[in-house]
């Protein structure tokens, strides 16, 4: 199956509409990680063995593996494991590439081939062009930057620009049409809207119809699950991939954190199908 499907065959026959984020910080792993070569994939291996029944998409970023000598190595690991042991779960590399075409040629051989990944994120300042790519593999995800989660999101994403309705609309919005309307005829689409900004991400909604849209921000950056769910589900109560990443991956240093995490993950997914 292509990322799309497996994505909609994930909110169907598992119920779920979390995304567990990898995003491991060595500083914050159980002692009993300490001194551990491995470590980078060994945590992530077991946080996500943990959580994937309650999964609807795992995503890992991609500079918290980089950071680190042998770091990518362990993301390709990992991915391979995820790939084999939860191949129903698809998996986004979150990476927020956008350059050039020859330049962007070699990242998504990087997401795609390399590293193996379902879907990967995009930045799409750059155009069309450094989208092409991304959008010729028909089978795999292309997850554009919209509105995303910081403080900073306003300082250029919601400028308004000319067209629209009334002559002028926020830059947010011309993303999200233009995405929906001319960059998406392969049905591989999606877009990050930030759970921090929940009436931008009701106008997304609006524009964007039944496209997937990856939410980051709920739990440390202050998301609130029932407005994310209230202004994003589609009619059928799905179309949304709420990421976790902290309150998951560290919800004990201690030797039960596989556990604390598996219960972090099944709170959350509870929590947000009870607003569906």
């Amino acid at each position: 199956m292509d990322f799309i499907d497996k994505l909609r065959a994930r909110w169907r026959d598992a119920d779920t509409l979390l995304c567990v984020g990898l995003d491991p910080d060595p500083a914050k792993f159980p002692d009993r990680f300490a001194n551990d070569a491995d470590a980078l994939f060994a945590f992530c291996r077991d946080i996500a063995d943990a959580t994937a029944q309650f999964a609807c998409a795992f995503k890992p970023q991609i500079a918290y593996f980089a950071a680190h000598n042998d770091g990518e190595a362990a993301l390709q690991r990992l991915i391979a494991h995820l790939n084999a042991a939860h191949p129903e779960v698809p998996v986004i590399l979150d990476a927020k590439r956008g350059d050039i075409g020859s330049t962007a040629e070699q990242y998504a051989a990087e997401a795609f081939d390399r590293f193996a990944a379902d879907a990967v994120t995009l930045n799409p300042y750059m155009g069309r062009d450094s989208a092409a790519p991304f959008l010729a593999r028909s089978d795999r995800g292309c997850v554009f930057l919209c509105h995303t989660s910081n403080p900073g999101a306003r300082d250029f994403q919601e400028l308004v620009v000319s067209g629209g309705s009334g002559g002028g609309e926020p830059l947010y919005q011309r993303i999200a049409r233009t995405i929906a309307d001319d960059w998406n005829g392969g049905g591989n689409c999606a877009l990050v809207v930030g759970a921090t900004f929940p009436e931008e991400l009701k106008a997304i909604r609006a524009i964007v119809g039944g496209m997937p849209l990856l939410i980051p921000g709920v739990g440390a950056q202050g998301g609130d699950v029932e407005a994310v769910v209230r202004n994003g589900r589609t009619p059928d109560g799905t179309g949304l991939m709420i990421n976790s990443s902290r309150g998951i991956l560290y919800a004990s240093r201690g030797e039960d954190y596989a556990e604390a995490a598996a219960d972090a993950a099944r709170g959350l997914r509870d929590a947000i199908n009870r607003h569906r």
